[in-house]
């Protein structure tokens, strides 16, 4: 038979089972939103993940996520932002940080984590 100290470190360690999916659910959902973006912008500094991109005014040509640390960073294109309005869902991991450079007219909003 289980001792009662048995029971609840059992307990404990469901709760933080739990805890622990649910950080990863948000952080992949994007636990984090840029709001509104119309220029050239460094969002986040160093590693991050991108969840999704809201197109929020289409603008007349496709902009672009970088990973990169200055908001001139611009060799290393992880996402074409497409010039279309609506949400897409991205997911992907940038390792220096997240630079966000809307087409030209585009507002885009992006979600991160």
């Amino acid at each position: 038979m289980a001792s009662l100290g048995d029971l609840l470190t059992a307990a404990k360690n469901g709760v933080t089972a739990i805890g622990t999916l649910t950080q990863t659910y948000i952080n992949v959902q994007g636990a984090q939103n840029s709001g509104l973006i119309t220029t050239d912008t460094l969002v986040k500094l160093g590693q991050s993940r991108v969840a999704s991109v809201s197109v929020i005014t289409a603008g007349s040509a496709v902009g672009y996520i970088y990973d990169g640390n200055q908001v001139t960073s611009t060799t290393n294109p992880v996402y074409v932002i497409p010039n279309t309005v609506g949400i897409t869902v991205v997911n992907m991991p940038v390792g220096l940080g997240l630079v966000v450079a809307p087409g030209t007219g585009q507002e885009v909003n992006v979600s991160y984590s």
